[in-house]
């Protein structure tokens, strides 16, 4: 690795390996994972169920912790990136408060920073614009769409501008009309704000979509199978689904799922 890729890594594993115990032994959920995230990647784990994709992410987040090997998250520990609220997490789930307005739930971790009112006031309405949600801030999330509530979620996890955005499979409950709109969304935000994503995922499509980088992983114990880089443009209407190189590029992550397996 040269020192110019290493100053650009975000995120950067050696090693990595995460066993659970559990009543019936010991649980292999990571096993040597070698990674490396620069600065403005979008890159999506796809892998089967129980392969570790969430695991990771919740490594890099430091709600797990790894039993070998080493992480790190701008150049800190995981704990040191967390306690510097060096990124957002968004879950599967929005886990908005029902009793909250949207303004208020997406200004929830900058009240419990200690922001200003008035800084706090516009970083909120600045995320809910940001994300097409401006008007809808006196709103409770029971008043709001599945999608809308989603993005919301994202609004929240924005609005203390944090450069890494790490995401759980933010769409996976959404149907499929609904999912290409915040997906469309989705790599609009990250084209305007120039953050690094981390985006879990199921869907072949979604990933080849969304990424500039696939990583590919096997079952249990999660291994890293295959980094595929995409060569598609930024821009990306949904029809470029229907493109030679994003078939070419799902193929292959198709082919990565299936030696995973061997």
């Amino acid at each position: 690795m040269t020192a110019e890729t290493s100053s650009n890594a975000v995120i950067n594993a050696n090693g990595l390996c995460l066993t659970f115990d559990s009543s019936d032994g010991p649980v292999h959920a990571l096993k040597d994972v070698d990674l490396q995230i620069d600065k403005g990647d979008f890159v999506s784990f796809i892998g089967p169920s129980g392969c570790g994709k969430t695991t990771l992410l919740r490594v890099i987040a430091d709600l797990e912790h790894p039993t070998r090997g080493s992480i790190t998250v701008n150049g800190m520990t995981p704990e040191q990136a967390r306690l510097e609220r060096a990124y957002g997490y968004v879950f599967q789930a929005p886990a908005l408060l029902a009793w909250r307005s949207i303004e208020r739930n997406v200004g929830l971790p900058l009240e419990i920073m200690g922001i200003s009112a008035a800084e706090k006031a516009e970083r909120v309405a600045r995320t809910l614009e940001l994300v097409g949600l401006d008007g809808f801030g006196r709103k409770f999330p029971w008043q709001l769409s599945g999608g809308m509530q989603q993005r919301a979620s994202i609004a929240r996890a924005l609005a203390f501008d944090a450069d890494l955005l790490l995401m759980d499979e933010p769409f996976g409950a959404l149907d499929e009309i609904v999912r290409d709109h915040l997906n469309e969304q989705l790599l609009e935000l990250w084209r305007k704000t120039g953050k690094t994503i981390c985006f879990v995922t199921h869907s072949i499509p979604e990933a080849v979509y969304l990424s500039n980088k696939i990583v590919v992983m096997s079952p249990r114990p999660g291994r890293v199978a295959d980094i595929i880089e995409s060569n598609l443009p930024d821009e990306r209407p949904l029809d470029i689904r229907e493109s030679k190189g994003f078939l070419e590029i799902a193929q292959r992550v198709r082919a990565g799922l299936r030696q995973g397996q061997l």
